[in-house]
Formats: structure tokens, sequence, C-alpha cells
């Protein structure tokens, strides 16, 4: 049942996709009075689908993509060697000028970013996390083993700068680090009152495709919630929205140093400092053996989060936070495929289409929100993809126009036809590459 919940949850989205992309290049190309011979969702065999006008609107038998077939083009949106005589038909694609064919090829991954922004607008103006980032935020957790404790950096270092970013929240120094595996971050800190200049290296994380520099940002602690069969907190009348300040006299600067701590104590009674309503309380509780994940762990009973609020943003800000959403993702991505290019990430950071149906079906299983933010990072994701100079791509074709307007003449047809076939077996590399890499992943080792 899973599996077929997350074969259809795919198909809505990656229809949506190809339906949203294609109409960008077909409603273009019907501006400049193109004549389009077919819309088809997929590649391959033709299955069925219906005529309308001079359009064979259709549906084929490998539903990875999609594509708008003009007349003068086949397919990969590159001249057919074959016709020397495409400025017979004013409506034919090569006919019409290069900055109109340029527009044309652009449609497509620009309806891909514009239904990116609407979709995380109408999300945000329903349901927006607002979490604390402050500014020159305080490190609360530094793991030993970790590049940032190993390059110096010690719990309760304020962050001040990091590379050319000055006074940075933590969500910044997110973003390069997950990006930076390999790649030194000159970060500085200031520790009473002193800046201190530190080169920190994140390490590659396998699981997480990211780089990794173990070190976490200060907030409160916040009780969530009870552990069932585990009485100990909600005995010593800890509440959910305490605020947990210290345990045995170390100050709590994220919920892992509890945990942590309650490690260390081996089931001894601990000492916890908490505010409720900005009054403190002190409390004694002994932590009691709990096996999770088939590991057995000392707990006080208790769920813990950091505070934060859902809000609903005004259509304004929700459009403004939307663009900067998507300006920082659409960094992300790049800084992934140079990553990759510079061969200090791993390529099997890459998702594909068994992979996109999986999150597909999760994310439609834990409601409507979660799989509306999937469709505009798939349609982020799908436009750059589009936009990457490879022929056959939307990006290939701009490029090669691009040439052609400097050169101010065509580009021979067969080292156009060559381009082509080259980049077509670009395209199919990756695509078993993609295909196996979602595999290994999904199916157990053997």
């Amino acid at each position: 049942m899973v599996f077929l919940q997350n074969i259809w949850w795919y198909l809505v989205l990656i229809g949506v996709m190809i339906l949203v992309h294609e109409l960008g290049h077909y409603w273009a190309a019907r501006f400049f009075d193109v004549k389009i011979e077919a819309f088809s969702f997929g590649f391959g065999p033709r299955l069925f689908g219906f005529k309308r006008g001079e359009t064979d609107f259709r549906f084929c038998a490998i539903l990875f993509g999609g594509y708008v077939k003009m007349a003068g083009e086949q397919f990969g949106d590159m001249s057919d060697p074959g016709d020397q005589n495409v400025n017979a038909d004013p409506r034919n694609f090569l006919a019409k000028p290069r900055w109109q064919r340029m527009i044309i090829s652009f449609a497509g991954p620009a309806i891909n970013l514009v239904l990116s922004v609407v979709l995380l607008t109408g999300l945000f103006t329903q349901h927006y996390l607002r979490i604390p980032l402050p500014r020159s935020p305080v490190v609360g957790v530094v793991t030993p083993s970790g590049a940032a404790y190993q390059a110096g950096i010690r719990e309760g270092d304020r962050v001040v700068q990091i590379d050319d970013v000055e006074n940075p929240n933590w969500e910044d120094i997110v973003m390069k680090e997950i990006v930076g595996a390999r790649r030194a971050m000159q970060v500085v800190v200031k520790r009473n009152g002193e800046l201190l200049h530190f080169s920190v290296t994140p390490a590659y994380d396998e699981k997480l495709s990211a780089g990794q520099a173990g070190w976490m940002q200060e907030s409160q602690v916040q009780v969530a919630g009870y552990v069932k069969g585990n009485e100990a907190a909600e005995k010593a009348g800890l509440e959910k929205g305490d605020i947990l300040l210290n345990i045995n006299g170390q100050p709590l600067r994220n919920a892992s140093r509890l945990q942590e701590v309650i490690e260390q104590t081996k089931g001894a009674p601990i000492n916890l400092t908490y505010s409720r309503k900005g009054v403190l309380h002190q409390v004694v509780l002994k932590p009691a053996q709990r096996e999770i994940e088939g590991q057995t762990r000392w707990m006080i009973g208790v769920m813990l989060e950091q505070p934060m609020e859902v809000v609903k943003l005004p259509l304004a800000q929700a459009f403004t936070e939307s663009c900067r959403r998507n300006v920082q993702n659409a960094k992300l991505i790049f800084r992934f495929l140079e990553g990759i290019a510079e061969r200090r990430m791993s390529p099997k950071s890459i998702e594909g289409p068994f992979r996109i149906a999986q999150m597909s079906g999760q994310a439609a299983r834990e409601g409507a929100l979660p799989f509306i933010e999937l469709m505009a990072g798939v349609s982020l994701n799908l436009a750059i993809f589009n936009l990457l100079p490879i022929p056959i791509l939307d990006g290939g074709v701009i490029l090669m126009l691009l040439i052609e307007m400097l050169l101010r003449r065509d580009l021979d047809l067969k080292v156009k036809e060559a381009v082509l076939k080259v980049g077509f077996v670009f395209l199919m590399v990756v695509v078993v590459f993609v295909l196996y890499n979602d595999l290994s992943k999904i199916l157990p080792p053997s």
C-alpha cells in the first residue's frame, strides 16, 4: 500500500511539474506564433492522447519528463540537420529571431521559478514556522570529535563573522557549513570580550550528504511533553512549556547537553533548574533506563523542543519571505553542484525519481503543507537543472543561441548535431547513475 501511495503521489507531483514547465514553452511559442506539433507527457512510445487543432496532446511510456515539439526542431530543441529550408515556413521555430527562440526556451524554467515562489507564498500565508535566529549567535554545543572543537571553538563563543558574512544568524552559518565540506571556513568569535580567529573545515557526512562541523546554536530548552513509560519528570511537576536552564549547575545551552549530562550520571539523581512564566524552580529527578532503537539510554521522561511559533504571514510579507527562501535554496543548489565539481562532495547526494517518489508519499501522508513545500522545492530544482548548459536541456539551447548571437551567424549543422549527440549521451549517463543511486539507497544492503 505504501509503495502504491508513493507512486501515486509521485505521479501527481511530477505531473504538475511537467504540465507547468511545458506550458511555459507552449504559451511562449503560441505568443510568437510558432506551430506546435506535440505537447507530450513523458518520452518514448505514445500511449494515448488527443489532437486539438494542429497539436497532438499525448501521454508517452516513460514518465520522467515531457516536451513541446515545435515545427522545425527535433527532440532536444536542436535543429534537424536534414531540414535545410526552415525559413520557408514563417511559423517554423528556426525561422523566428534568436531572441524569440531564447524567450521560448527560457519560459519553461521561468514558470517553474514562478510556481515555487507562488507555492511558498501561499504556504507562508497559512503556516510559517518562526524560529528565533538572533544575529551573532552563541555556540551552545560543540562535539569534541567535530571540526569546530578541533579548530578551537568552545561552548559560549559568540560567532560574529563567518567568511565574508558579518553578524550572521545560525541559518547563515548552516548554509556555509553544509556546502563547505572539506573547505576551510574563516570564523571569528567573541570570547570573554576578545575576538578570536579560527579556521574550521567541515567534514563530509556520508549519511547527510553534507558538510558537518559538529556545533549547534545556543537555544532555549523547552518541555514539549512526557515520554510514556518514564514518569520521573511528570511526578516531579515539570509541565509543557517549562524552560530548562541548568542541570547539576551546568548551563543548558541546547537540548543535546541535557541528554549528555544525564548519560554521564549513570542513573544518579540530578538537580534541574527551570523557569515557568518567569519564576525559577528547582527539582531533583532520578533518571531511569529506557530502550530506544535498540540502545539503552538514561532518561527523565520529557520530550524537548526549541521554542518556536507558527504564524500566518500577511501576503506581502509571505511573498518577500518566499523570494528570500527561493534565492537561498538556489544558492545552496549551485554550491552543492560546485562542491560536486570540485570533488569535495559526493554526487550520491542527488535524488532521482525513486527517492522523489518516496519523499512524495511521505510528505503527502504528513499532510498538504509538507507536500506543497516539497512541490516548491522540486519545482525550483527542475528550473535550475533545465538551465544547466547541457545540450538537449533548455540551458544548452540558450547557450547555443547566445553563441550564435555573438558570432552573428548560425553554427554549422554538423556541429549542432555532434553537440546534441554528446549532450544526449551525457544525459543518459546521468539518468543511469541517478537511478542506480536511488536503488542503492532504497534497497536493503545484500
